[in-house]
């Protein structure tokens, strides 16, 4: 006496995912018993329909490294990487900007105290000292505005496409430290009448001032809106072009550089 199969061994069978499906048809054909009983089965399971799959759209490839890429295992960063950190980077920006100062203190000191010139020298006035002074510290202002300006972007950039209820601490440690940079920036940029340049820092210190204030793990919702002020704003753009700009503004000839014709609005 054969046995007979149950209702999960028929369902396989009907969907295809029963082995040895041949000796099924064959117990099918001799049995009534089983025959009717799969019978019913196909009937109830033809009024189920099959869902189809959803449509990915363009971002769902984004969409899926952005859910996963924090469960990656970290790479092995080679040694020279350490240098590049922001902290790093920060410090070096400011031991730079200290040594170009020294340098153009001691310069000016060395012509406050040169001897009175001769009757030969004062046909030909060289330019005053305070005149170069002023030009240096301009283009010492400028240079390190950009450098400012290219970390920041880097922080926007990484808060932009930070996943939702993600931790923000390492991006809100760096805009901390990016606000009273850029706070001092902007009071230096005043005073030198660069008024888009201090504009452009305005704009920037809030938006920095945001993401530090911003909860480490903060819900998709408020993500969004802070996201959209900076888009509207067009704030990562405008970082882009000063910054380049200002790089192009360096002039090793040491006449004024020309007024910025940067548009902030």
């Amino acid at each position: 006496m054969s046995r007979h199969y149950s209702e999960e061994d028929l369902i396989l069978y009907y969907y295809e995912e029963r082995p040895r499906s041949a000796g099924i048809q064959q117990h099918l054909d001799s049995c009534g018993q089983c025959a009717a009983v799969y019978r019913d089965l196909v009937a109830t399971l033809k009024l189920v329909a099959t869902p189809e799959a959803p449509d990915r759209g363009d971002q769902y490839g984004l969409e899926v490294w952005q859910r996963i890429r924090h469960q990656l295992p970290e790479q092995e960063m080679p040694w020279w990487s350490a240098w590049f950190r922001a902290d790093r980077l920060a410090l070096a920006g400011a031991f730079t900007v200290l040594l170009l100062a020294a340098f153009v203190a001691g310069r000016w000191w060395s012509a406050t105290n040169a001897p009175a010139p001769t009757v030969a020298s004062v046909a030909a006035p060289a330019p005053s000292p305070a005149a170069a002074n002023d030009e240096s510290r301009q283009r010492i202002l400028l240079t390190s505005v950009a450098d400012h300006l290219d970390r920041s972007e880097r922080v926007l950039t990484d808060f932009m496409n930070a996943p939702a209820g993600g931790d923000l601490s390492a991006e809100q440690r760096w805009a901390e430290d990016l606000v009273v940079t850029s706070r001092l920036y902007r009071q230096d940029a005043v005073q030198s009448g660069e008024a888009s340049v201090a504009l452009v820092l305005d704009e920037l210190e809030r938006s920095l001032l945001e993401i530090v204030h911003t909860p480490s793990r903060a819900t998709a919702a408020r993500l969004d809106e802070i996201r959209r002020r900076i888009d509207a704003a067009s704030l990562l753009f405008k970082v882009r072009v000063l910054g380049n700009e200002l790089r192009q503004r360096e002039d090793p000839q040491g006449s004024r550089p020309r007024a910025l014709a940067t548009q902030t609005s």
